[in-house]
């Protein structure tokens, strides 16, 4: 993507405009960011999806002023009358499940890859709504299906009502209001308070990023690093033949710190070893992924990834979907390009070596990626 190209998608800001003047910082209104947008998913559709295992979807209500919370999987006679007001489905990571709006999820990859999340989709009854709330991450909030009124402030007071299943702002102060109609986009930075209430029946496309807590990342990237630093069949274990007698054996001796110390020293002392471990850890599928593995062994002219598989790369890696392997030369360049396009032409295929094509070969077998029958040919 051309990060210097003027989108309709952000109202005629490039890419590189847009990080710099509102990414992280400030709210942005685009009117038709999608003109004539006509949603991927129908309502049908998506109440099919709420109904199967494996489908993360929430249904929030409010009943006699009290808010109700219900996880899924739904059946549909489960759901509310589509005449009951002020009900809301929530269903979570749609893009994995359904190709346009994975392709929707494609026009938001001027973030880095490593941040996109998924695209949640929210469809409500009129009056429907989550109540007034704010994210901890940066969110596309896209209008599918008829209208929603919105209310954003910069909220210094976050305490949440008490007593409640969902995380409400207990005093919100909106300073703008808008009312969203099908194509229209509302972006949001991270802790801006926001209060979406259905105008009718409406469907709203949320697209959210990926932020990890500090703490989160230190434990899976330890947990990655210390499985990688076994050292063989023979465990080092502590010893201590000079410990002498104590009196007070609760204290934990310095010399057992010192060997703990020096174990994480080591596990982050292999070279490139917290780079693997952050490429895997951000390529892991989600748990409810799972893949159809391909046993035809047809031959593969051109390559496109699945829609859940995840491929990322850094300097000296290329990893997919946990899995981290060794990149350079001609091949590294090629498996890049695939990590950034999603996709292999006949023609670019044709340039990899025997190595490359048993690697490209044993994912499609797995089913992380296919044969791209509308791409055959082309650069």
């Amino acid at each position: 993507m051309d990060a210097h190209q003027p989108l309709t998608l952000l109202g005629g800001l490039t890419p590189a405009q847009f990080m710099r003047r509102h990414w992280h910082k400030k709210p942005l209104l685009v009117r038709q960011a999608i003109p004539g947008f006509q949603a991927p998913v129908p309502r049908a559709d998506l109440f099919d999806l709420a109904g199967q295992e494996g489908v993360e979807s929430r249904l929030v209500q409010q009943l006699r002023g009290a808010w109700k919370l219900r996880q899924g999987p739904f059946a549909r006679r489960a759901l509310p009358s589509l005449k009951q007001p002020d009900w809301t489905l929530l269903v979570q990571g749609v893009d994995l499940h359904d190709a346009g709006v994975h392709a929707l999820m494609q026009q938001f990859r001027f973030v880095p890859e490593a941040r996109l999340d998924d695209l949640m989709i929210s469809y409500a009854s009129d009056g429907g709504g989550v109540g007034p709330h704010f994210d901890s991450y940066d969110v596309f909030l896209l209008q599918a299906h008829g209208k929603r009124r919105w209310r954003i402030g910069r909220q210094k007071d976050l305490t949440l009502k008490e007593g409640i299943p969902l995380k409400v702002l207990a005093q919100f102060e909106p300073e703008e209001e808008f009312v969203l109609e099908p194509g229209d986009m509302l972006y949001l930075p991270p802790r801006y308070a926001h209060d979406g209430i259905a105008e009718g029946e409406c469907m709203t496309y949320s697209i959210g990023f990926r932020a990890p807590a500090r703490a989160e990342l230190a434990n899976e990237l330890l947990v990655r690093l210390t499985d990688e630093a076994q050292e063989g069949d023979v465990p080092v274990l502590y010893r201590d033949p000079r410990q002498e007698a104590v009196e007070q054996p609760a204290a934990i001796p310095a010399s057992l710190q010192d060997f703990a110390r020096e174990a994480l020293a080591k596990a982050l002392a292999e070279p490139l070893a917290l780079e693997r471990a952050l490429g895997e850890y951000l390529t892991e599928p989600k748990p409810n992924v799972w893949f159809d593995p391909d046993a035809s062994g047809a031959m593969i002219e051109s390559v496109v990834l699945d829609r859940r598989t995840r491929m990322m790369y850094d300097a000296h890696h290329v990893f997919i979907n946990g899995e981290s392997y060794r990149a350079g030369g001609r091949d590294a360049t090629l498996m890049r390009r695939l990590a950034d396009q999603r996709r292999l032409s006949g023609r670019e295929m044709a340039r990899a070596s025997d190595d490359a094509l048993e690697l490209i070969s044993s994912w499609c077998d797995a089913g992380w990626a296919h044969a791209d029958t509308d791409h055959t040919e082309g650069d």
